[in-house]
């Protein structure tokens, strides 16, 4: 398994070693020994959830506050999106920058996401089926986000907002200025 610093403090991008013959591929997605190794972090997944989405479905950019935060591994295992994330960690030297990637079926590509970060993500193929693992469980009371269009972090969706399909939800997120007033 390959680990990339990525140019925010604590994200990493992963890529598995694949192992194809003639019956197909075999790869490894997850070793909780090679991941403290390579990231000095001790994680322990509880939850892990799937998405599948039609292309131009933008979700984010959501995280969990306070005690409820959570760390994530997030892939594509069908498709392909942009996945996005953003440093909200006060004491980060990367606080308030943002780091974009494509995820997809083909390079295998992981990203690891530290607890303090918003993410999100648009699906770039006709389909996409987007699997993550969360350290901690989902709370609904501790939900929250950032519009995907602030104008300050000037994130690069590639697609254009006409062919963009959000939540209402998503519509109606403050921006990352008014989440620090």
């Amino acid at each position: 398994m390959k680990f990339e610093k990525t140019p925010l403090k604590d994200c990493f991008l992963f890529t598995p070693d694949m192992f194809p013959d003639h019956r197909g591929i075999f790869s490894e997605s997850f070793h909780k020994k090679k991941f403290k190794e390579a990231t000095g972090l001790e994680i322990d997944f509880v939850q892990e959830n799937q998405s599948v989405s039609k292309k131009g479905v933008l979700r984010g950019l959501h995280f969990q506050e306070g005690d409820h935060a959570q760390a994530k591994l997030v892939r594509v295992i069908y498709g392909e999106v942009l996945d996005v994330v953003v440093d909200l960690r006060p004491d980060s030297s990367t606080f308030r920058s943002h780091f974009s990637v494509i995820l997809n079926d083909k390079n295998q590509h992981q990203l690891f996401i530290p607890q303090g970060f918003a993410h999100g993500f648009i699906t770039l193929s006709e389909t996409s089926v987007f699997l993550y693992k969360c350290d901690r469980f989902y709370s609904p009371g501790s939900e929250s986000g950032i519009i995907y269009n602030d104008k300050d972090l000037a994130i690069d969706w590639i697609l254009p907002e006409s062919e963009m399909i959000l939540s209402e939800k998503d519509t109606k997120l403050p921006t990352l200025q008014d989440l620090y007033k």
